[in-house]
């Protein structure tokens, strides 16, 4: 199992921190927040890419996912969602990450939604090969467990199409860890971890202090229903910490729980 973390948790720090830090505290990877706000989001040119690739080859430390905001299942016209996607494809493909991560978005138009994120997905998925990058729809608001998201790219049908599984959506959406990877599997991407103290109150907290059924989330990695190519089905199965910081300022910092937290995931690393 590798780890990363996202950089959600330490907004706004420079890339050369980020790389540091996750090198110092033996995290193999990081999710990036590709939004204006940050350092790294699609605005950026080649030669501030091309230093931020440096930054984290110097480091040993995988840029896994720019992770975006496009949301595939909006309802409006598809021209400015494919081309959102389409930005995020390019950052990927430049800073030589996995994966994309893209939201639902359907709002109450669920069925809809899946029809529009089906079809948008499959126009983008084509870019997405050519570019080596795959685009995970993450498990979140419209399509928050897996059965609503493993429905909605099963119908794309395309290798560089998955699911990023939020394990704190799939359990707010009432579906358990075993039906979530059941589904998940023959499309799993990575698998994203946090803990809260309730459904109700979803500031982030260490890992292992809160609610949410980690331990039963991680023991599924690894099972025999994981496709060729999907986490799950060899040694290549990521793991990333994401901490929502950003939208709780009064959560503890980041950096001092990483560590801890680093060692919380590599005691649940599924037997090989």
């Amino acid at each position: 199992m590798k780890l990363a973390f996202s950089t959600l948790g330490v907004p706004g720090m420079p890339m050369s921190e980020v790389a540091a830090l996750a090198q110092t505290c033996g995290f193999q990877g990081v999710e990036l927040r590709a939004h204006p706000e940050e350092p790294v989001h699609p605005g950026i040119g080649a030669k501030e890419r091309a230093e931020v690739v440096e930054t984290f080859a110097a480091a040993g430390v995988e840029i896994l996912t720019v992770a975006g905001y496009a949301k595939v299942a909006a309802e409006g016209e598809d021209g400015p969602v494919l081309e959102e996607v389409r930005g995020l494809l390019e950052l990927a493909r430049d800073l030589g990450a996995r994966y994309v991560r893209v939201f639902p978005g359907a709002g109450e138009d669920v069925g809809g939604g899946d029809e529009r994120a089906a079809r948008r997905l499959g126009a983008a998925a084509e870019s997405a090969d050519e570019y080596g990058v795959r685009i995970l729809l993450e498990t979140h608001d419209s399509h928050r467990t897996g059965v609503d998201a493993a429905r909605v790219v099963a119908a794309v049908g395309h290798k560089n199409v998955g699911v990023l599984w939020d394990v704190m959506h799939t359990w707010l959406g009432g579906e358990d860890p075993v039906t979530s990877y059941g589904v998940l599997a023959p499309h799993l991407g990575y698998v994203q971890v946090k803990d809260i103290a309730s459904g109700d109150v979803t500031t982030p907290l260490a890992l292992g202090s809160g609610v949410l059924p980690l331990d039963e989330c991680l023991a599924q990695l690894g099972g025999s229903d994981a496709a060729p190519g999907t986490a799950g089905a060899d040694d290549d199965v990521w793991v990333c910490w994401e901490y929502e910081k950003r939208w709780y300022p009064e959560a503890a910092e980041l950096p001092g729980l990483l560590v801890a937290g680093r060692e919380f995931l590599a005691l649940r690393a599924p037997a090989a």
